[in-house]
């Protein structure tokens, strides 16, 4: 092999190794800092590009759930209410029934007048608190003045904008107990007051006439009974409706949390690093590129051995 000071092939490639090691070094240690083997478009354009679009999936399912745990929320203060108002029920049932009894005392019918009508500023007062963010599924309107803005709740259940709504309860509960007239409060519609104002507490209750002196006689006390168990049976019902929209959001919540969790394995499937080949990788490129730099020293000195030429 001729000796050249013009041209140093050994040191032409051992530089090439070197700038070769360097480079994937380079990556190998951007890859052990970022934990990702794709982390711009310039590591992989096709897998960058798949993984932002599933990082935008993950974004918008990640609003999914938080859009079914908002739903979640409103559903269980209403089950709650429903539940609190079914037990103030029971106890104007147990107070309906002894009515009878007192039909020979105006003091007495006085007192239990005061005690139904309790009952029922009670009821509503539970109706109107089971407000979440001004949605409120028990209150029948929305013009009470107490910030009751929705009396419905709709919200997405998927990726693709589809939704679900579920709607108050007032309606169907005027239906089940068969109240008629105008229905401003929860106990108009429980057919238990009549003739109610939004946003007040009744003043009265179906059960006595005037301030409680005498019962409404042309009711029998089944009639007056059967009253309080119509309205039982309608809060029955909203808590079996509650409790099946518990259970279903309960299921798309767990399904949502799932889809989130394949996503965000799908997009790491593109873009993660395996950090233990990483780092035996790291290890090998540094061996290289130790070797590198002592063969590119030991070429660039070849050319000093032509002087030994001349001595």
């Amino acid at each position: 092999m001729s000796l050249s000071v013009n041209t140093n092939n050994s040191s032409m490639v051992a530089l090439e190794t070197l700038n070769s090691t360097q480079s994937q070094l380079s990556a190998t240690e951007n890859a052990v800092s970022t934990g990702k083997k794709v982390a711009t478009a310039a590591d992989n354009p096709a897998a960058f590009g798949i993984a932002s679009q599933i990082n935008g999936d993950t974004q918008g399912q990640a609003a999914v759930n938080d859009g079914l745990s908002y739903a979640s929320s409103v559903v269980s203060s209403t089950t709650s209410a429903a539940n609190n108002i079914l037990s103030v029920l029971n106890q104007v049932q147990e107070a309906v029934t002894g009515l009878k009894n007192n039909d020979s005392s105006s003091t007495s019918l006085s007192q239990v007048n005061e005690e139904l009508t309790g009952y029922m500023k009670e009821i509503d007062t539970i109706a109107r608190d089971a407000t979440t963010k001004g949605v409120n599924l028990l209150s029948v309107g929305t013009g009470d003045g107490l910030g009751i803005t929705s009396n419905q709740i709709s919200y997405v259940t998927g990726l693709q904008g589809d939704t679900q709504t579920i709607t108050g309860f007032s309606a169907s509960i005027a239906s089940d107990t068969g109240a008629t007239g105008t229905i401003s409060v929860l106990t108009d519609a429980l057919g238990l007051t009549t003739g109610s104002t939004a946003g007040s507490d009744p003043t009265s209750n179906v059960f006595l006439t005037g301030t409680g002196s005498s019962i409404a006689m042309s009711d029998t006390a089944a009639n007056l009974i059967d009253k309080v168990q119509n309205a039982i049976t309608a809060m029955t019902n909203v808590t079996s409706q509650l409790g099946a929209n518990t259970n279903m959001l309960s299921a798309m919540s767990t399904y949502g949390e799932a889809v989130s969790d394949d996503l965000t394995s799908a997009s790491g499937a593109l873009t993660d690093a395996d950090m233990s080949s990483e780092s035996a990788k790291l290890t090998s490129l540094q061996t290289k590129q130790s070797l590198a730099i002592k063969s590119l020293s030991i070429a660039n000195g070849e050319s000093q051995n032509v002087l030994s030429l001349f001595q």
